[in-house]
This record gives C-alpha cells, sequence and structure tokens, in this order.
C-alpha cells in the first residue's frame, strides 16, 4: 500500500512526450523535437576539459555535503556580483540540478497548512512538492494580456497569514514571461510585511533578449528573505551534468544541505570543479548563444503567428514559445497530440504546467532554425488538416 503523500505524485508531461517521440522514432517516424527544455549546443569545450581533468586529478571521492568549499566560494562571489549583495559560502548549497534545492526549501519551510503563491502555468515540480509536505498550493494566475507577467494585485488578494513562500520564476518557463523591476518592488514591498520568503527560480537569468535581468534579491531588505535558485543546466548547456543551486540565509542553508546529505549525500566532485570553469572562464560562448536564441525566437513566433488559429506573445526571456490555440477546437493535450502523430513535431500541452495552461501548447526553440522552418511548416499544414476535419 503506498504512503498517502506520495499518490499524487506523477511523471512529469515532458518525459511522457519525449518517451512518446522516442517510440515514433523507432518505427522510423522523423521527429522535431521542440518539446524538452535543452539546448542544442555542447557543452562548451573549456567546461568539459576541466571536468575530464579533474577526473584524472583524483575527484572522484565523497565531496562535502554543502557543496565543494571552492566552488561555493566562486559561487557567492558570482551571485554577489551580478545581484549586487553581498553573499557568503555558507549561504550557498550545491545540489544535482536546480530541482532539488525547490524540493529540499519547500520540505524545510512548509508544514501541514502552510500556503504556497507560485506561478501557473509554471515548472511542473512547485505544485505537487508543496502537496508532498502537506502545505497547500496557492496559483498565481499567468495572463496572456499581461505578457505572462505575475498580477502583483492578485498575489496581493492571496497572500494571507498562513503563506509561508511566494514562488517567482522570471525568466520563466513555459511562458518566457519576466517581471519588471517595478513587479519585483511591488512584490518585495508585500513580502517585507508578511512572516514569508520568497523563492526566486533564476535558472534562465542569462537568457534575457529584451530589456535586463533583475533578482528581487537586490531589492532592499530582500536578500535574507529571499532564496535564489540557479542552475548550470541552461546557461552552459549542461543538462546532463546535473549541477545546480541556491542561495540562501545561512540557517536555511544548513537544513537544506542536511536534506541533500540525507538523500543524495553529495555532488560529483569533478562536475563541481567543471562548474568553477563554467563560472570562471570565458563567457563568448554564451553570448553568443544568446544572440542565437534570440533570432530563433522571432523566427518561430514569426512563423507561429501566421498560422490561422495560432497566436503567440513574443518571450522577453528563456527559449519557450507558449502558443495560444484557442481558436481550434480541441484540447491542449490533443493538439500535443495530433501534432507529434501527424506532423512529427513533439511540443507539450499547456496543462503539463497547470490547469491555467489549458488553451496553449508549449515549442522550445532550443533547435537549430532548420528544423525550426521545418516545423512550422509541418504545424501549418496539420492545422490546416484539424480544420478540414
Amino acid at each position: 500500500m503506498l504512503a498517502r503523500r506520495v499518490q499524487h505524485l506523477k511523471s512529469t508531461g515532458a518525459f511522457e512526450f519525449l518517451a512518446k517521440a522516442a517510440a515514433l522514432e523507432k518505427q522510423g517516424k522523423d521527429i522535431i523535437h521542440l518539446e524538452i527544455g535543452q539546448p542544442d549546443f555542447d557543452t562548451p569545450i573549456n567546461i568539459k576539459e576541466a571536468g575530464i581533468k579533474a577526473i584524472k586529478d583524483g575527484y572522484t571521492k565523497y565531496t562535502d555535503g554543502q557543496g565543494l568549499p571552492k566552488l561555493r566560494e566562486v559561487i557567492a562571489e558570482h551571485v554577489s556580483k551580478t545581484r549586487g549583495i553581498k553573499v557568503e559560502p555558507d549561504e550557498v548549497v550545491i545540489t544535482q540540478g536546480a530541482s532539488p534545492i525547490i524540493f529540499f526549501v519547500i520540505l524545510a519551510l512548509i508544514e501541514e497548512g502552510d500556503e504556497v503563491l507560485y506561478p501557473n502555468p509554471g515548472f511542473f515540480t512547485y505544485e505537487p512538492v508543496t502537496i508532498l509536505a502537506d502545505g497547500i498550493p496557492v496559483p498565481i494566475h499567468l495572463i496572456e494580456e499581461k505578457c505572462f507577467t505575475m498580477d502583483v494585485d492578485e498575489i496581493r488578494r492571496k497572500i494571507s497569514n498562513r503563506t509561508k513562500l511566494v514562488i517567482i520564476n522570471s525568466p520563466h518557463n513555459p511562458t518566457g514571461g519576466m517581471l519588471s523591476p517595478e513587479d519585483l518592488k511591488e512584490i518585495a514591498n508585500i513580502v517585507r510585511k508578511r512572516n514569508c520568503l520568497v523563492l526566486s527560480d533564476e535558472v534562465y537569468s542569462e537568457m534575457v533578449y529584451d530589456g535586463e535581468f533583475h533578482s528581487i534579491a537586490s531589492c532592499p531588505d530582500m536578500k535574507d528573505k529571499t532564496i535564489i535558485v540557479d542552475s548550470f543546466s541552461k546557461t552552459y548547456a549542461m543538462t546532463g551534468w546535473r549541477l545546480g543551486y541556491g542561495v540562501m540565509r545561512k540557517d536555511l542553508a544548513d537544513k537544506v544541505a542536511a536534506l541533500q546529505i540525507n538523500s543524495n549525500s553529495c555532488v560529483t566532485g569533478f562536475i563541481q570543479i567543471a562548474g568553477i570553469e563554467a563560472i570562471r572562464g570565458s563567457q563568448e560562448e554564451v553570448r553568443a548563444r544568446c544572440k542565437i536564441f534570440k533570432k530563433r525566437r522571432d523566427l518561430i513566433i514569426d512563423g507561429l503567428n501566421k498560422i490561422k488559429g495560432i497566436k503567440c506573445v513574443k518571450p522577453k526571456g528563456a527559449f519557450y514559445a507558449f502558443a495560444n490555440h484557442k481558436e481550434l477546437d480541441i484540447n491542449s493535450r490533443e493538439l500535443a497530440e495530433h501534432l507529434l502523430n501527424e506532423a512529427g513535431v513533439a511540443c507539450l500541452p499547456g496543462t503539463v504546467f497547470g490547469e491555467f495552461g489549458e488553451g496553449y501548447v508549449r515549442f522550445t526553440y532550443a533547435n537549430s532554425e532548420e528544423n525550426i522552418e521545418r516545423a512550422l511548416k509541418r504545424i501549418e499544414q496539420a492545422i490546416a488538416k484539424l480544420a478540414r476535419a
């Protein structure tokens, strides 16, 4: 008999559709992958070489459960510089990607009946982990007409004495929306008056195409009320390396590190050494790839908006297009299935990211311009076929 706490858990829709696409490929079908949030670029060579050298140098043993001190020092310096706050190494926790930080922070903070405000549609971990911790997930509806920013007025209405955590994500997955400096200041003003913290998911902070990235941790008196979540996965094309980190006040960091130790022991040593090179090495390749993503963004958004029955807001960051298909007489899962089976284009239904994702499908433009152009033609043909059915 399964424990009650896990009965609501299920595999994510992202990997479900990846598996379906892989099954079709095994049957010989040509699939264009626009479903998984994974850069199509390879990890930069200097990072790979640093990891290989670290293996040869013997970084193959257990490491400090909170993370190698030298990597925590580098991250503390990096976050201090990029967010304009003073971060100490003992306020940094290294984990296998960003998701464990979200998981551990919620477990460390949330008790039965505590409320967690989170963006919906949003990253699929926020809601189920809140439920796992016996908390109450309170969705903040991201609205297309507001370019998928979090509605500060809705946060103000829904926050309560039971609110323990407010989750924000900017640039945002799955919409690519961004919170403005004014939005962040308003949210900070709300949170300062409450006995709650902010978890700021900043995984896409280096993928901004319009405007500049801003962190709520940079707002006055918000450093100790903010948990910064970041990762090497997207910025450095290191998804399979599984390396991320959180920055938070020391008492919380101690407990998050303890959860890390009791679940995974530690993060692989040679991977952490590669992470040092990622941050300290040349960032030219990162900047060049960001320009390529921006070009791909313009290509896919312009193309989607030319397809009858589809409209798509231009995202300011990340690498996702969250396309509105409400004019079509079909739900988001059915459309994603149709595009996969009929067009050979793998995407994700908006409902993978929450109930307010209905009426949308998410495409990632972490693929070549050639493949994006091919996909757009196939999508147009498949949707035209729907209209004739």
